[in-house]
């Protein structure tokens, strides 16, 4: 292991680190960490706190159109490895490195990505789950057409963009919505959900989609415990095509970082350019032409999240790089160097963390503040160790690179 050249080169202008970067990419891994607090849990036991519905809701998925904090990780580290890719390319070019190298190690990088995303999303389970729709198999996916176009320049790297959302757009707006005696209860949806759209905007449904019957055929060719019908959450394999988008989106951000602009003039193009990206997906999800939905990632999200993603670039980038106030965000930069080590962490060992709690502290160590907070409690103490573990690795300079 050594270090990741999203933590080194991709986070260096001129020899000067880019904290910023960091701090931005362990804010999203916070969020991420922090699903260990379960605020859910605490709201249910105290139902009539308007302060806890509010984290409640942050710390979870909206449940189709709309956006909460917490639909903000995914777009944001697809966003980030976008960022990091010319920096990292700049980097390994300058170290002698050619284009078939470069190519070779994309590749590697993409499958490696994908089979961890299926290994973890496998632990527990009886067999192998074959499923693409989670952060690491989605940028797995798109990430070897993102490297190539980090070689191309950014006129190209727009219209790729433009590609990428008409054609899904219109991918979607072609496909043939379900008549009047389809069952939606084989799509695992009511027929009356009341977060269904009207209109032209039901082209983009949950699980009546033109993701949705792709996966009816795709995900049916792997070996599965039972045959595919639906996600439960909506969320389809053909995403990773617009996630390429807000991976492209990051590039041309980190081409702008790495033209030598003056920080705060830059600072301002990012502020114009999200707020820009927002309006346009607010006109589009409005007028019904594209509604902005995560679960399967519709160009009106791409645009929404893109225009997020920068305005939190430009938060992190302003105060921390062009304002040089560099020591404060060492929370952050502990995980944000060593995201894929969280992400493992949280994702995969987290469980393990809790039990070896109760092991040693005994069952009811987190009832210390009554049922109401238990979670709480024992979300933070897992936070914590995860944490220490990070920063562990930080000191001794262990990064997991992939």
């Amino acid at each position: 292991m050594k270090n990741s050249p999203a933590v080194t080169e991709a986070a260096k202008i001129g020899g000067s680190r880019l904290i910023s970067v960091d701090a931005y990419r362990g804010f999203v891994m916070m969020l991420m960490m922090g699903e260990a607090l379960s605020f859910k849990e605490v709201y249910s036991k105290l139902p009539g706190s308007t302060f806890w519905s509010i984290l409640a809701f942050n710390q979870d998925h909206v449940a189709w159109a709309g956006c909460s904090l917490h639909d903000m990780i995914q777009p944001s580290f697809s966003f980030l490895v976008g960022l990091a890719l010319p920096f990292s390319i700049a980097g390994r070019m300058a170290k002698g490195d050619k284009f078939p190298a470069l190519l070779k190690h994309a590749l590697l990088r993409s499958v490696i990505l994908i089979a961890l995303g299926i290994f973890l999303r496998s632990m527990w389970s009886k067999q192998t789950y074959f499923t693409f729709e989670d952060t690491l198999t989605q940028i797995g996916l798109g990430y070897t057409f993102l490297f190539l176009l980090g070689f191309c320049g950014q006129r190209i790297q727009i219209i790729a963009l433009i590609v990428i959302l008409v054609g899904y757009w219109a991918a979607f707006a072609a496909y043939t919505l379900p008549g009047s005696g389809f069952d939606y209860a084989t799509a695992g949806v009511p027929q009356n959900w009341e977060h269904n759209f009207t209109g032209f905007a039901a082209h983009w449904n949950k699980n009546t989609n033109l993701a949705w019957a792709f996966d009816r055929w795709f995900l049916n060719l792997f070996p599965r415990e039972a045959f595919f019908t639906h996600n439960n959450g909506g969320y389809a394999t053909l995403s990773f095509i617009p996630t390429l988008g807000t991976m492209i989106i990051g590039l041309l951000a980190g081409n702008q970082l790495r033209n030598g602009t003056k920080p705060f003039v830059l600072v301002c193009r990012f502020v114009i350019t999200g707020i820009g990206l927002i309006a346009v997906a607010a006109l589009l999800h409005f007028t019904g032409i594209a509604p902005i939905v995560k679960r399967i990632w519709t160009p009106g999200w791409v645009l929404f999240s893109g225009g997020c993603c920068f305005l939190l670039l430009s938060f992190f980038y302003g105060v921390i790089d062009a304002a040089r106030h560099k020591k404060w965000p060492l929370l952050l930069v502990v995980i944000g160097t060593n995201s894929i080590a969280a992400y493992v962490l949280a994702d995969g060992f987290g469980s393990f963390i809790r039990e070896s709690l109760y092991i040693h502290l005994g069952r009811n160590y987190d009832m210390i503040l009554g049922d109401a907070y238990s979670t709480l409690i024992k979300g933070a103490l897992v936070l914590a160790i995860q944490w220490l573990i990070l920063f562990w690795m930080y000191r001794k300079k262990i990064f997991i690179k992939i």
